[in-house]
């Protein structure tokens, strides 16, 4: 025999019921079969509500009433033969008639209590199986209705009576054994206590009636029919890539749906479990789908990495209660009342972690009980509150539990360090953890508006074969924002394929537009971006992109504006990574860099701007590796912009110094305003930063900077600035001529040695292994400790908007 459970959505109209009915012919076609049926959909639901009008005095039950009876009669008319269709509709206006006098006595008494609650909503069930067990009769079936509720024997719990299993158990197999039909149709939910008073098993409870029959019968198999195939390792609502769990153990199945895994009423599992029947999960509107098996007997192999965790299960509107005080140490009974007095208020504690000092004990409770909870234990505690022995209950609401679940987590070490790890490096803050010792289950209690990510953190760490979801935030579509883009979408397959990372461009922004896009801009949206987006500030930037919490977020800065850092701690403190091209940030005020890189390292984040110096070139990763490993920098020596480079090894005098830094900025060179560049500022930044990096704290004012510009070309606006260059040519010919004379050639150096540094001129003579420095190409030379007679020389392209593009890739990548 086995026993068939359709839900709410599977019995929802005449349509769904017909595809049950499929079902059910096809399963009676080789076995016998009883078949437990839920309310239609959101009946029980309106059933409450007009209760709930009802006493209020409010009239709008009335129409709720006649909306619920004429879904009833359509449903007799659609499934039942016209010719039978009278007593049929006769019947439900009858009960209906019944529940409306139930509903007139709750309106006018102004009382709906959970004894009247288990009576209307008793309708649902009762209803909806008797119209499906005559649609199957008038198939030719060999179908008898059963009404659960003489057969389910309760306790007075009204709402969530607790069944009376010798007696259930008895009538039920004797009702089996007495009528041989091959179908049993039955309502789920409804029960009667000893006095013949309507009772219902709690919601869900239709499970539950399908789980205690089958055990009544030792049914070979319960399956449960709903709208999903089967339980799914997450809740689809928030983790997109959830997936249905195969084959699932009756322990693991209990967890998931303690906490939140809504396919499955918890108290369903017990009844078949103690007589290991096994219990499929299947979907009404895909029956050919696997669905999920919950058995003793699993097939998985226990050694295989996906099958560490069997689901990510959550459970929102959570409060805390936190009783503590040093009257609790060491005092025998404490555990006790504070359960105790929950109990007598049928509060249920869904959650218990207490230290091991007992100086305090922390649990979770439905949002809803909370402020309830509070009064209750400071009622039952109120002589050690006023003694001072204790604190008054505090209270933490706005959260929510996550429950990573699964057998094969017994025994195996670092699990709890994976899960941790991984919803810390995300910014995820826990606020209480539990964790029992059969190892199956670690539950934590997070902030409500962390759900989201924190299950799509878990469940992509668990299950979905570490490919690593990274969500972008670009600020700046420039010449390197743009070419940056470009690599992200040609790099992404290969990174999928060889580094396991998914990179989704989440964010994009321009000094005047920002668009957004959860799931990714593709790489045709991204053509029209502009033109979608909303006006754009920074703030409003950095703002959206915390109000969207998405896991494994990048905030990346190519831009150079000074305003752009300002949001970088807030990022920080968020948990999101920085990768910045811009030099604001890092030669600021020392103690704002210093802070910026604290706040990293507190909240486990990565703040990475290897482009500052050198573009491409890993010169900033060069000094971290020499520091960690525990040499020392003595001095730098160094060409570090790319633009005065490209300039000195170009001009000769045979062109004017204008002619060569206008080709300079024309090929992409130099900033908008080449004054920046020529100045030597970009250079006195970029040396301040190494020597940070190296440990030195200098400030932008201990840079020596030797201009080698006039003043009057510092002034105006940049046309006037190359008018000024070509007013002063004599000038920069002085300055080649007079190297050339002793074989030497110009080059703008940076150095750093004995705690000081200066950026300038210097006439470089051809032994020297700046001399050799063509085009655009940066030179870094370090001496340190180690490498104190053969210096450690870092050498390539160190400008343009390609290979600054790949150091900040390479930097976004490093940093998840």
């Amino acid at each position: 025999m086995k026993v068939l459970k359709f839900g709410g959505t599977s019995v929802a109209n005449a349509r769904n019921i017909l595809l049950a009915e499929n079902i059910i012919k096809k399963e009676s076609s080789q076995n016998r079969i009883i078949v437990v049926v839920s309310a239609l959909h959101s009946v029980t639901d309106s059933l409450i509500k007009a209760a709930e009008y009802a006493s209020l005095k409010d009239e709008n039950y009335i129409p709720i009433l006649k909306d619920l009876e004429e879904k009833h009669l359509n449903l007799v008319k659609e499934l039942i033969p016209v010719l039978e269709q009278s007593s049929w509709l006769s019947f439900v206006k009858k009960h209906c008639n019944d529940m409306e006098d139930i509903y007139n006595g709750i309106f006018v008494l102004g009382e709906f209590t959970d004894k009247i609650k288990d009576r209307i909503t008793s309708y649902g069930e009762f209803l909806s199986s008797n119209i499906i067990a005559t649609r199957l009769q008038h198939e030719g079936l060999d179908c008898l209705w059963m009404n659960s509720a003489d057969q389910i024997r309760t306790d007075s719990n009204f709402t969530h009576a607790k069944v009376d299993f010798n007696i259930t158990e008895e009538n039920i197999k004797k009702f089996a054994d007495d009528h041989k039909n091959q179908i049993i149709v039955t309502p789920g939910f409804i029960a009667k206590d000893q006095n013949g008073n309507a009772t219902t098993l709690g919601r869900g409870g239709s499970d539950y009636t399908a789980a205690i029959i089958a055990a009544a019968v030792s049914a070979d198999e319960l399956q449960i029919w709903t709208d999903v195939n089967g339980m799914m390792t997450a809740d689809p609502r928030l983790a997109s890539n959830a997936k249905s769990i195969p084959e699932i153990s009756y322990h693991e199945a209990m967890e998931l749906s303690h906490f939140g895994a809504k396919v499955l009423y918890p108290p369903s599992i017990q009844p078949v479990m103690a007589k290991n029947i096994d219990l499929q999960i299947k979907n009404t509107f895909d029956p050919d789908a696997c669905g999920t098996l919950v058995s003793h007997r699993l097939s998985r192999p226990a050694n295989e990495k996906h099958q560490i965790a069997a689901g990510v299960s959550n459970m929102s509107h959570i409060a805390l209660l936190t009783l503590e005080g040093s009257g609790m140490v060491g005092i025998p009974g404490i555990s006790a009342k504070l359960f105790q007095c929950l109990s007598f208020e049928k509060i249920n504690v869904i959650l218990i972690t207490q230290g091991s000092s007992e100086h305090s004990i922390t649990i979770a409770v439905n949002e809803k009980d909370a402020f309830h909870a509070e009064n209750v234990v400071n009622a039952s505690f109120k002589d050690d509150i006023q003694l001072q022995r204790m604190a008054p209950v505090k209270i933490e609401t706005g959260l929510s539990i996550v429950a990573l679940v699964g057998e094969s987590m017994k025994n195996r070490s670092g699990i709890s360090a994976k899960m941790f790890g991984c919803l810390g490096n995300n910014g995820i803050n826990i606020r209480a953890i539990a964790q029992g010792s059969s190892e199956r289950n670690i539950s934590i209690v997070i902030s409500e508006k962390d759900i989201k990510k924190a299950v799509n953190v878990l469940h992509e760490e668990f299950f979905e074969s570490e490919i690593k979801q990274v969500h972008l935030y670009l600020c700046g579509i420039g010449n390197v924002g743009s070419k940056l883009v470009e690599q992200i979408f040609e790099q992404n397959e290969y990174l999928r394929e060889n580094n396991l990372i998914n990179l989704r461009i989440a964010g994009l922004s321009n000094s005047r537009k920002m668009y957004f896009s959860d799931q990714g801009i593709s790489e045709s949206e991204y053509s029209s971006w502009n033109e979608k987006g909303v006006e754009a500030s920074i703030h409003g930037f950095a703002e959206e992109i915390i109000s969207r919490n998405l896991r494994n977020s990048v905030f990346i800065d190519v831009t150079a504006s000074s305003s752009v850092p300002e949001v970088y701690e807030k990022l920080l403190k968020k948990s999101i990574n920085i990768v910045a091209c811009n030099k604001i940030a890092a030669s600021s005020d020392f103690e704002i860099y210093k802070n910026l890189k604290n706040t990293a390292r507190n909240h486990s984040c990565r703040f990475y701007f290897e482009t500052n110096v050198g573009a491409g070139l890993p010169v900033i990763g060069t000094i971290n590796d020499l520091m960690k490993s525990g040499d020392k920098i003595t001095s730098i020596q160094a060409v570090l912009s790319g633009t005065l480079n490209f300039v000195f090894n170009n001009y000769d005098g045979s062109r004017t110094f204008s002619d060569v830094v206008a080709q300079a900025q024309k090929e992409g060179f130099t900033e908008p305003d080449p004054r920046l560049d020529l100045t030597g500022t970009d250079v006195a930044r970029k040396i301040l930063i190494l020597a940070r990096e190296a440990g030195y704290p200098l400030q932008f004012e201990d840079i020596e900077n030797e201009s080698f510009l006039p003043e009057e070309c510092l002034q105006g606006s940049v046309e006037n600035f190359y008018e000024k260059l070509t007013e002063y040519e004599d000038h920069f010919k002085n300055l080649v001529n007079e190297a050339q004379k002793n074989g030497k050639i110009l080059k703008y150096t940076a150095e750093f040695k004995d705690g000081k540094a200066k950026v300038g001129l210097q006439h470089v003579a051809p032994e020297s292994d700046l001399y050799h420095l063509y085009g655009k190409d940066n030179i870094v030379i370090f001496k340190t400790l180690r490498y104190s007679e053969q210096p450690l020389v870092v050498k390539g392209a160190g400008a343009g908007a390609e290979v600054t593009a790949s150091g900040v890739f390479a930097d976004i990548i490093r940093s998840v």
